[in-house]
């Protein structure tokens, strides 16, 4: 769920991003956002699929399109190298040959030992992101730095700072779902949680 080359998974493990966004695919949703998408509609739209029992059925209630759900618990995936000395040992030991020992892909999400809770989802732009949820995506911020000013950055991106922390992560989503990204502007899903062990 989150990158490691980027430092996100560590972010969330240490209450530092409490928010991730998922681009919109569904071509038949995007049709429906798009009829709704007028100055301010956006805040609700996803409580209008929500109140619409055909829309929600459709949409909401299928996880192809709505991958994660409010309320819903989900773990935090980490290879089996990565969790070994948190977990059972013997059984993690036993799967050290398995390909999860070092890819968080083929893990089982049973043995995960971090878990977050969704407590709220939203419709919105990508581009419509406030400076104060790009921060709970898990970038960092340092004030004053000498001429700088306040400067923003994310893990993994070494020598760079940014002015704004929509600049920091335009950068870091162009990094992570394709250059491009930030620039098409997509509808996105975007989920609060809290770490909860």
């Amino acid at each position: 769920m989150f990158n490691d080359k980027y430092g996100l998974t560590d972010a969330v493990l240490a209450k530092r991003k409490t928010q991730t966004r998922r681009i919109i695919t569904n071509k038949e949703m995007l049709k429906v956002i798009k009829k709704f998408d007028t100055l301010g509609a956006l805040f609700t739209i996803y409580f209008r699929f929500l109140l619409n029992p055909d829309l929600r059925e459709r949409f909401i209630y299928n996880r192809s399109v709505v991958r994660y759900q409010k309320n819903e618990t989900v773990a935090i995936a980490q290879s089996y190298a990565d969790i070994t000395p948190q977990v059972d040992w013997a059984n993690c030991m036993a799967r050290k040959e398995e390909i999860g020992w070092n890819n968080k892909m083929f893990v089982r999400a049973e043995d995960m030992p971090h878990h977050i809770r969704i407590t709220n989802i939203r419709i919105e732009r990508l581009q419509d992101i406030k400076s104060e949820d790009c921060l709970k995506e898990g970038l960092w911020m340092a004030g004053d730095v000498g001429l700088e000013g306040t400067i923003y950055w994310y893990h993994g991106f070494a020598n760079s700072s940014f002015r704004t922390p929509q600049d920091a992560y335009a950068s870091l989503i162009d990094r992570i779902s394709g250059k491009g990204t930030w620039k098409s502007n997509p509808y996105v899903f975007v989920y609060d949680f809290d770490l909860i062990d």
